[in-house]
């Protein structure tokens, strides 16, 4: 795997993540394509292939990056974990796996900015393309075929028919695709998953693509810079084992994620001048929009104890309980191991007048004490978490160290636009009415957190800047676009520069509506497109 020996390549591919490993595996079916992956993390983790893993390696430093954000008034002066996937795969290795496409409106309003080849009809047979998706209907809406496995959940729990009926009560609707034409309901969760094991970019794309000999895959390959010649990319400079080596290729593709693509431009000399002068490093191209636009979703959660014996897996899960859970995975691939972060999810609307659903609910049929460690309550809970689709608040990621192994700054500015704040206290008052309906009767117990007494738009408000969580999903700090608040163009090209392209989640323009692993996946598939069109 770690063949380094060759330093000439057609393309280097800097992360072996969601986009990463799509644009590798594409790349490298051209037999003529001498294509190098670099990734900084191991091969794997033995957890990984285990759906529940998104709880073991949440904060686990042999697979996870364990980032954190700056301290901010707005969060209470809180430093928030992020969490980020550091082995192949990257993320698609670690996640929730919810599979969740976004809107139509998401990729219409991406070409509306200029963005050419970006809308829905451009975007959707890619998505079909990646997608093997267990129940397509032959009406042309899903993919099959594809190298990601997709399946619906097939969890049982009465607790869950309980649920859609309480939605239903309080006047929303049950969905049967999410990601058809119609976002809005409550839905059984679409999952990267299938015979109860992870299906990661690691698996779907890289292990097939590891068989051509024209794909190098380098691992603990901290990348240190890009090498620049003028106005050109030349490739790049990253260490192993110790010893500093140099790659060189006719394009390099950063698609290290929102966090390390802007990292390695400013290592590089690619930024803000007053953030690369501060930290001793040369202007090489200036470009003031790069670790700037960032996005991401905070995530309130509600916690309620459950009455209703046996359907919380804080019971199913602990104890003699737990053989029993891990018996069955063994025996069907089924039961609490198999699951996602949350087997039913809901796409609503906090207001009558929007077009589109502009917030996320995730059901959790247990409640953890930690969301960073995921340890289970004593007792047996279920939660209901919620964000805003699509946040107006825009933060930034910057170095705060020109050493490549430093972390650098994140900043969330969550809550900093009216129009956020007010959807997250309404959305958050929509769980409530949900569980509080009376399908719910037999089996919701007392409000364990916050309470009761979280109860006026303000209290509730501050409680959420108090004890909100990001829910993992970061974007838009290598944006795509024109003019000075952009990074790359429509081709994925950085403003200015020849040579390279930026292939990842740090290339939305604005947030996709939902979680974020499906949209990266499909930007390494059109990278992919637009290099070969190129070629």
């Amino acid at each position: 795997m770690n063949d380094a020996a060759q330093t000439e390549y057609d393309y280097i591919i800097v992360g072996a993540g969601s986009a990463g490993a799509a644009l590798a595996y594409r790349l490298s079916e051209n037999a003529a394509n001498r294509v190098l992956l670099l990734e900084a993390g191991k091969a794997s983790h033995p957890y990984s292939r285990l759906p529940v893993s998104f709880g073991l390696l949440i904060d686990h430093p042999g697979a996870n990056w364990r980032f954190t954000s700056e301290p901010e008034a707005g969060t209470a002066n809180r430093a928030i974990p992020v969490p980020r996937g550091k082995l192949l795969g990257g993320s698609s290795s670690i996640n929730g796996l919810v599979y969740v496409r976004g809107q139509t409106l998401d990729y219409d309003t991406w070409a509306q900015f200029g963005n050419r080849g970006w809308s829905w009809q451009d975007v959707e047979p890619l998505f079909k393309r990646m997608e093997n998706y267990e129940k397509t209907g032959g009406d042309g809406v899903r993919g099959s075929g594809g190298p990601l496995s997709v399946t619906e959940v097939p969890d049982e729990n009465p607790l869950y028919e309980a649920m859609f009926e309480a939605a239903v009560a309080a006047g929303y609707r049950r969905n049967p695709d999410y990601n058809g034409p119609d976002q809005e309901g409550i839905v059984k969760t679409q999952a990267t998953i299938s015979g109860g094991r992870r299906m990661s970019t690691a698996h779907c794309y890289l292990r097939p693509a590891m068989a051509r000999r024209n794909l190098h895959v380098v691992t603990e390959a901290l990348t240190q810079g890009l090498i620049l010649e003028g106005k050109r990319c030349l490739g790049v400079s990253y260490s192993l084992g110790g010893v500093t080596t140099e790659a060189r290729a006719r394009e390099t593709i950063l698609s290290a994620g929102a966090i390390g693509s802007p990292q390695i431009l400013e290592l590089s000399g690619i930024g803000r001048p007053e953030v690369l002068q501060a930290h001793g490093i040369a202007v090489r191209h200036e470009l003031a929009a790069v670790g700037e636009n960032f996005r991401d979703h905070i995530n309130a959660r509600i916690q309620w104890k459950v009455t209703a014996p046996g359907v919380s897996y804080n019971e199913r899960a602990r104890g003699i309980n737990l053989v029993g859970q891990a018996l069955k995975y063994l025996a069907t691939g089924g039961g609490f191991i198999s699951l996602p972060s949350a087997p039913l999810l809901a796409f609503l609307k906090t207001r009558p007048d929007l077009e589109t659903p502009d917030v996320q609910m995730h059901l959790v049929p247990y409640a953890v004490k930690d969301p960073k460690r995921r340890k289970l309550h004593p007792f047996p809970g279920m939660t209901v978490a919620c964000y805003q689709l699509r946040p107006e608040s825009l933060g930034s990621i910057h170095i705060r160290s020109a050493e490549p192994h430093a972390q650098p700054a994140i900043r969330f500015n969550f809550l900093g636009d009216q129009i956020d704040r007010d959807t997250m206290v309404e959305g958050f008052k929509m769980m409530r009415r949900i569980v509080g309906a009376a399908p719910m009767d037999g089996f919701r117990g007392e409000e364990y957190s916050p309470g009761a007494s979280i109860n006026s738009d303000a209290v509730i408000e501050q409680w959420i800047r108090e004890n909100s969580e990001t829910a993992y999903h970061p974007i838009g700090t290598c944006r795509m676009g024109q003019g000075p608040n952009a990074v790359v163009d429509d081709q994925l090209k950085v403003h200015g520069l020849d040579g390279l392209r930026i292939a990842d989640a740090s290339i939305f323009p604005t947030m996709p509506s939902g979680n974020t692993n499906a949209p990266s996946i499909m930007v390494g598939e059109k990278c992919a497109d637009l290099i070969k069109a190129s070629a």
